[in-house]
Parts: structure tokens; sequence; C-alpha cells
């Protein structure tokens, strides 16, 4: 009756993440002022540069889509182009038309509004298929491991911006093993952490202080036991990252 169930996270300097956080950026921009636009952007993130293209169709003026790159990148926290980019230096590479207007026929006007079964005008350009469940495991609802995944991203953004550890960097992967006995958690089995850092710190150094100032304040100690395995930056060395480290895309 025994199992167990892995989730991995990423924090917001991941390049997957950072490109979400710049096209959420251009959306939110141009719904602000206009809640009617129609946005399908890309986001591409490289070495040294950012390319953002895809479709927008809007009233809205006057939106500076690259400034909106370099403030994502900035709050994000990267600045550097020696280890991942540099949101003041980096080249931003524009390309976005229109919505085709093919794709706007099915947005403009439902299928029963053309075919007069009703006087509904919104339709929908694209379709897709979802599905989910509810757990009481975690105040969340969501299971166990990608609750606690999350949870640790998020605690690795926040004793780096609050200087907790003041040597890791934006770029970040958390994972964690559960194991479940009668489909109930009853132990964490696995902790993987790999976080960016600065070119001078020591391994054992990011090891103590990770399991010290992010899984411990995290990971109910309930679920913790002597068997538990903590694999901190298991490659040994994470200094360059971020979109110099891997390439990021997301839609």
């Amino acid at each position: 009756m025994k199992k167990l169930f892995t989730s991995e996270s990423v924090t917001e300097g991941h390049p997957d993440k950072l490109c979400d956080y710049i096209s959420d950026s251009i959306l939110d921009s141009y719904f602000e002022k206009d809640p009617y636009s129609r946005v399908a952007c890309e986001t591409v993130a490289g070495k040294g540069q950012i390319l953002v293209t895809g479709e927008i169709t809007s009233k809205a003026e006057g939106i500076d889509i690259e400034k909106i790159v370099r403030n994502a990148i900035k709050e994000v926290g990267y600045g550097d182009s020696n280890l991942d980019i540099d949101y003041k230096t980096c080249k931003v590479l524009l390309n976005i038309s229109k919505q085709s207007s093919d794709i706007a026929l099915g947005v403009d006007n439902s299928l029963e509004t053309k075919e007069g079964k009703t006087s509904q005008t919104e339709g929908a350009g694209d379709q897709g298929i979802m599905f989910g469940f509810a757990t009481d495991e975690t105040e969340d609802y969501m299971p166990m491991p990608i609750y606690l995944a999350h949870r640790l991203s998020e605690r690795l953004s926040k004793v780096r911006k609050e200087k907790i550890i003041d040597y890791i960097r934006p770029d970040g992967k958390t994972q964690v093993t559960v194991e479940y006995n009668k489909n109930e958690p009853v132990r964490v089995d696995t902790v993987v952490v790999s976080t960016q850092h600065n070119p001078d710190v020591e391994l054992e150094t990011l090891k103590k202080d990770i399991i010290k100032y992010v899984i411990e304040p995290v990971v109910p100690e309930k679920l913790l036991d002597k068997d538990t395995k903590y694999f901190i930056n298991p490659t040994g060395r994470f200094v360059i990252g971020g979109p110099l480290g891997d390439s990021g895309l997301t839609r």
C-alpha cells in the first residue's frame, strides 16, 4: 500500500518562469488600457536577448513593450550578463502582428450566433482540455509533493530578496518526493534543491544554509526523519544560470 509521489517547482528566475512573467506583464499592461485586448504573446529567452513575438490586437496605445520586458527582468533580480542576463544591456527583439482575421472570425461571433441559434456574440479562437482534483492533504487543496515544492521555491526567492542568504541568485528548482501509505502522506523521502549562486560560495556552506533557512522552515518536522535524503545542488556548482544557462519559452 506504500508508494512514492514526486513533484517539482521552479523559482521566478528559471528561464521558463521568467518568460511567463514577461508575457504576463505585457498582457496586464494591455488589459489596463483595454480590457477587450486580445494578446497571444510569446516570449523566448536566450543568451543576452529576449524575443517577444505573437499576435496582439488592442485599442490600447502607448504600450512600451521593451520597457516592460526590461522592468520584468529587473524585478526578477537579473542584472549580470556574465552569470545570467542583464536587464540594462540585453537585446530585446519584437516581432508582433495583429490577430489573424481567420481566427478573429471564431472570437468575434460564436458558432451558435452564426447559426442563428442565439444572440450571444462571444466566441473562442482555441480549445483545450484540462483536468484535476482537489485534496485535503494541504491547506491549498493540492497534493503534498507539489505543495511543498512550490513552498520551497517561494522560500528560495524570499531568502534571496531579504538577504537571509545573500549569495544565491534568481534561478532555481525544487523537487519533493513524498511517501504515501494507504493514500495518506506519511513522510518526505527526498528533497532536491538546486539554486544559482555567486561564484565564491563553498558547496558545504550552501548545503547547510539551504537546509537551515529553506527546507526546515517549510517542510513539517513530522514528515522528516533520519532516512530523508537531501540533494542540494547535486551537480556541485550552479553559477551560470537563467537564459545564459538554459533557454526559456512561454506562451
